[in-house]
């Protein structure tokens, strides 16, 4: 195994080139813009000082650049991520405080150690069973969430234990004498002008420029004397390495939420890295080796008392945007924050809490997958009751209750759907070969002594007697005319012992029936299992065909019939 393998920058350090770096400085510098005030609004939805979101802003994005496979995703603090972490650990300490703060940190460690080994033994399927209707209503709610609870601040009002966001709407209403016009201002104006900045062109920092300017216009017209909340002072100086607090209770507190934020934060940044992929072509995504960099970009920046990160959709496609062509990029990002934890952390005393909280609400508002929605609603209905139960059951219920809720949805209708599969009957298009489901196609021939049925799904112990039970009405339909029974198995790709006893006891019914059981387009896998249980030289090498229609060419040549001229046809209306 070559050591690109497992450190991708290897691959593309070694053929830097000067055209690479003259689109990553740029880019680096562009998306490092977006990050500062990115980090400080972030950490306050996790609920650390904002110190701490420019501290989870360098040594991961330095560490995923080293181990990542995706050369322009940006990893640092992201409102998804923030809002997990806030929802477990306000559970058990106060936000803010110094306890809670370590316990972000042991959070980072154990979320990036479960990546790291997850990585390792290649189980990056695992996060499958958060299906796309999951995590857009999860997002979709987690986005609704974090901004409403942002209103109070954009109101000016402080308020007490809003776990969820009807009570912070609650909260405000019951507080609305005490709205502060000031800060009210200042938040919808910088609501306004991101988005007028926005409509002018995507690249601009249209953040820095809200945050530079409320904070001077705080500052100009002392508006803490009018009550507006500001960050207030932000220590000088980069984080330094510290062993984080290993205490065994808290890390079994925490596991439940680690596992979750394991699974969203790596769905989130694969789906931003495929999409870069796709774009330039010019280099491979891992998913395992995705799931070892965001778990080392997590354990490093733990001790370096980050909270937990990964890809940011927005930083990404701003990197991506500016020319970013390697993750020089990133790490020209993080040089930037270092230099402003070194050096530029005092001119952000005055910056606005109700101007953080327009950055916040106008980057997850984004995230509110409305297309989704109406897509799922016309195409698949057991989808879009996954992505609404999902959604309100974060809404309502709680952030880890409501993916919870959906993950556990996704697999009772997987199973219910492997459990209940289609089974069709098929006719001959006249003249040809070829066989298709007499439901959904109009003027089939069907002949009343053979039943020729495809079964589109593993023949397992879930749904054998779903499979039996419809075989022997079809069986019972054709009366005493059906003379043979012919499976296209082209859809079957797996069958366990339940479903080999199955066929066993088929063929024994029909035998006694005087009907033939044949078997047309058997997978490899499934024929290799059949011949390891006997069944293939029990009932005959000649039963089984390529296609359906030499297994009929045999019947007919058997039983002397010539071929499907003397049946009608059958008219059926298209499903």
């Amino acid at each position: 195994m070559k050591i690109q393998t497992y450190i991708p920058i290897l691959e593309w350090l070694p053929k830097y080139s000067r055209a690479q770096f003259r689109g990553d400085v740029p880019a680096g510098l562009t998306a490092g813009v977006l990050l500062i005030p990115q980090s400080i609004a972030f950490a306050m939805i996790a609920g650390v000082p904002p110190i701490y979101g420019l501290y989870a802003s360098v040594v991961p994005m330095i560490l995923y650049a080293i181990f990542g496979t995706c050369r322009q995703l940006s990893v640092g603090p992201v409102s998804i991520v923030s809002l997990l972490t806030f929802a477990s650990i306000s559970t058990l300490a106060e936000p803010m405080s110094w306890e809670y703060i370590q316990l972000t940190i042991v959070l980072s460690l154990v979320v990036g150690v479960i990546q790291v080994v997850v990585g390792l033994l290649h189980l990056g399927f695992l996060v499958n069973f958060l299906s796309h209707p999951v995590v857009s209503g999860f997002t979709s709610a987690s986005a609704v969430i974090i901004a409403v609870g942002q209103f109070k601040h954009i109101f000016g009002i402080s308020l007490q234990n809003e776990t969820y966001f009807y009570q912070v709407l609650n909260g405000i209403i019951e507080n609305v004498e005490k709205i502060n016009g000031t800060a009210f201002a200042i938040g919808i104006g910088s609501i306004l002008l991101i988005l007028m900045v926005r409509k002018i062109h995507k690249r601009i920092p249209a953040a820095l420029i809200v945050v530079a300017l409320s904070i001077f216009i705080t500052w100009w017209f002392n508006l803490t004397a009018q009550g507006v909340q500001i960050v207030g002072y932000i220590p000088l100086g980069l984080p330094m390495p510290v062993v984080p607090p290993t205490d065994w209770l808290d890390i079994r507190k925490l596991l439940p939420t680690a596992f979750i934020i394991a699974m969203v934060s790596f769905v989130e940044s694969i789906a931003i890295a495929r999409n870069m992929q796709n774009r330039h072509k010019d280099y491979k995504v891992r998913p395992n080796q995705e799931l070892l960099a965001l778990g080392i970009a997590k354990i490093g920046g733990a001790f370096f008392q980050a909270f937990p990160t990964t890809g940011g959709f927005s930083r990404t496609a701003v990197n991506e945007q500016a020319g970013a062509q390697t993750g020089m990029a990133a790490i020209i990002s993080s040089l930037l924050v270092v230099i402003t934890l070194l050096f530029f952390t005092p001119l952000f005393y005055y910056l606005p809490y109700a101007a953080l909280a327009a950055v916040i609400i106008t980057a997850v508002w984004q995230l509110i997958d409305f297309k989704e929605m109406r897509y799922l609603l016309k195409s698949d209905l057991a989808d879009f009751a996954m992505m609404l139960v999902t959604f309100l059951g974060t809404l309502f219920i709680g952030v880890e209750e409501g993916i919870g809720l959906g993950v556990a949805l996704s697999l009772a209708v997987m199973i219910y759907r492997t459990t209940r599969p289609h089974l069709a009957v098929l006719g001959r298009i006249p003249g040809t070969g070829f066989y298709k489901n007499v439901s959904r196609f109009d003027n089939l021939e069907v002949r009343p002594d053979l039943l020729i049925i495809r079964f589109d799904a593993q023949l397992y112990f879930a749904n054998v007697s779903i499979f039996e039970n419809k075989v022997e009405h079809l069986v019972n339909e054709k009366g005493k005319a059906l003379r043979a029974v012919i499976l296209n198995a082209e859809s079957i790709n797996r069958i366990d012992s339940s479903g080999f006893h199955l066929l066993e006891d088929l063929y024994e019914t029909f035998l006694k029936s005087n009907i033939e059981f044949l078997f047309t387009n058997v997978q490899g896998p499934v024929r290799d299992m059949l011949s390891r249980a006997n069944f293939v030289n029990e009932i005959g090498k000649n039963h089984f065909f390529l296609h359906v229609q030499e297994a009929v060419d045999y019947l007919d040549a058997k039983g002397g019939e010539s071929d499907f001229e003397r049946y009608t046809l059958q008219t059926n209306v298209k499903k």
